[in-house]
């Protein structure tokens, strides 16, 4: 789905809102970075950075040119005060971030390796974003509406859907992360009817597997969805992504080799490239080409931002690197 014809189709700079949890990432990282009980470890790294997926989102579609206002809770804290002070730093705006006394802003603690992480996770302030403070004007600006973590945000669980059925009869295009289910649940039935009103939905493989059981991403992709509204961009990893279109056709993108540092936050600034992507037409293998560039220059940094893309980053490594 396009914007109305009252938006500019090539705005310079569209209006992006990002309706998602906010946390701090503490990462540790290095070769070997799994604890052991009653055992001490060196590692070769220590990080306090902004965290949560629609935040690294937020802040990579601000690096592509994007006009970014973000929309969360965070608790009246010094973490709080850092996750919107960071988001800020790098061009995102935070007007429309709740401070509640009394709750503690979520904290991640990332166990990363040059090729995969863990994760644990306080959720603190994520889950406490509700309807009523995602204000009704500032999404009558907006072109798009994205947000992370499906499983995460308790509070908008079951309004997802009915929020993205009116933005987009009102020319406003739809996107969603999933995110791991850490209950194990999965909501498949809510996750199908939120596709009904979905433009882009970017799952990973592993996450796909486990809302629509199957062997290979290719079967659920070419026979294993409910009704879908829009494009399904499904991340791989090491294998790239595969991108369904509206026709039902899959089309299957290389990742771009590179010699990763960390891939914090990778997913989420491939789910930043879709996104950027669409918004400027983009469509089929230059789509998902473009998102897998971006996810790559995210990995040559430590963080979810400590690499993120640009378009003449992304337009570098697509001249140099093959994919």
């Amino acid at each position: 789905m396009m914007g109305s014809q009252s938006r500019e189709v090539m705005d310079s700079r569209p209006m992006v809102v990002v309706a998602g949890e906010l946390n701090v990432d503490i990462i540790v990282s290095g070769a070997d970075v799994m604890p052991e009980w009653n055992r001490e470890k060196l590692v070769d790294g220590f990080e306090v950075v902004l965290g949560s997926s629609s935040a690294i989102t937020a802040c990579a579609l601000a690096s592509l040119g994007a006009d970014v206002r973000f929309v969360s809770v965070v608790g009246e804290d010094d973490f709080g005060r850092f996750c919107t002070d960071e988001l800020q730093r790098m061009g995102v705006n935070t007007e429309h971030v709740t401070r509640l006394p009394g709750i503690k802003t979520g904290v991640t603690l990332s166990f990363s390796t040059p090729v995969d992480r863990g994760l644990l996770t306080y959720a603190g302030s994520i889950p406490l974003l509700k309807p009523e403070l995602i204000p009704k004007k500032l999404l009558g600006k907006a072109r798009h509406l994205h947000f992370g973590s499906y499983y995460l945000q308790d509070g908008m669980r079951n309004h997802w859907a009915e929020l993205f059925r009116r933005l987009r009869l009102d020319g406003t295009s739809t996107s969603f992360d999933t995110g791991w289910d850490v209950a194990n649940q999965w909501d498949r039935e809510g996750i199908s009817a939120l596709l009904a009103e979905t433009d882009l939905f970017i799952p990973s493989e592993d996450e796909l597997l486990r809302i629509f059981p199957a062997e290979r991403v290719a079967e659920v992709l070419e026979s294993g969805l409910p009704p879908v509204a829009g494009l399904v961009a499904v991340k791989q990893g090491a294998r790239g992504a595969s991108l369904r279109e509206l026709d039902g056709s899959v089309s299957r993108a290389e990742p771009y080799q590179v010699a990763p540092v960390d891939t914090t936050g990778a997913g989420d600034c491939f789910n930043a490239g879709i996104i950027y992507g669409y918004l400027l037409g983009y469509r089929g293998g230059k789509l998902i080409r473009f998102a897998n560039a971006c996810g790559a220059v995210s990995t040559l940094g430590i963080g979810g931002t400590g690499s993120l893309p640009t378009v003449e980053a992304v337009r570098k490594l697509q001249a140099v690197v093959k994919a």
